[in-house]
């Protein structure tokens, strides 16, 4: 039968199991689309230390993973089975999280770490992480995540957000109302320096 395929998304928390996927998608994320931005020299320094799996947000329960599947035009019986097995044909596509703690940005690796606890009341939440596998950019996958992140952080009281934002990803965080606060240089082990940019969103009216 022919048709217009279209594309589902849904969102869950991650889980300890999806680690090695993770990592293999962040890789492939930062070597494909951060390489307008970036250099090779760059990116291989950064994967080294800040971008990566933050296992702690994992535990916290605030990374998130977008999972996207392709669904063709299809008869009712097709479409009857498919609801049967709502499993099928599903991949990760994205991930992101939020954060309850002080550290901005990085990896398990990353060194510059502070996982004390934030007040909801006077501190914003971080948004963390976010990394789009290639073959899913520019599809609404992390406008998706990010949705999730900031309703989940308003639901723990949170009322504002900051993240520190790859030259890449600001692009999708300004057009969602993030503005820069300042502009960055992380450090990295090959003695090169990253530039991100300090973005906050905060509560209007």
């Amino acid at each position: 039968m022919n048709g217009i395929s279209t594309m589902e998304i849904r969102i869950r928390k991650a889980e300890a199991a999806d680690i090695s996927e993770l990592r293999r998608l962040i890789e492939a994320s930062v070597r494909e689309l951060q390489a307008e931005d970036y250099t090779p020299a760059q990116m291989e320094g950064a994967l080294e230390s800040v971008f990566g799996v933050d296992s702690q947000l994992i535990a916290d329960g605030t990374y998130l993973v977008a999972e996207a599947r392709i669904v063709d035009a299809l008869s009712e019986a097709e479409t009857t089975a498919r609801r049967k097995n709502p499993g099928s044909g599903w991949v990760i596509a994205g991930c992101g999280g939020w954060s309850k703690r002080k550290t901005l940005y990085g990896s398990d690796h990353w060194t510059g770490r502070e996982d004390t606890l934030l007040d909801p009341n006077r501190d914003a939440a971080k948004i963390r992480a976010f990394f789009i596998h290639p073959a899913w950019a520019r599809r609404g996958v992390g406008s998706k995540i990010l949705a999730a992140c900031e309703a989940a952080a308003r639901a723990a009281g949170f009322t504002s957000y900051e993240m520190g934002a790859t030259l890449t990803g600001a692009k999708l965080f300004g057009a969602k109302g993030y503005l820069v606060v300042e502009n960055i240089e992380v450090p990295l082990k090959n003695g090169l320096t990253l530039p991100i940019i300090h973005m906050a969103k905060r509560p209007t009216g």
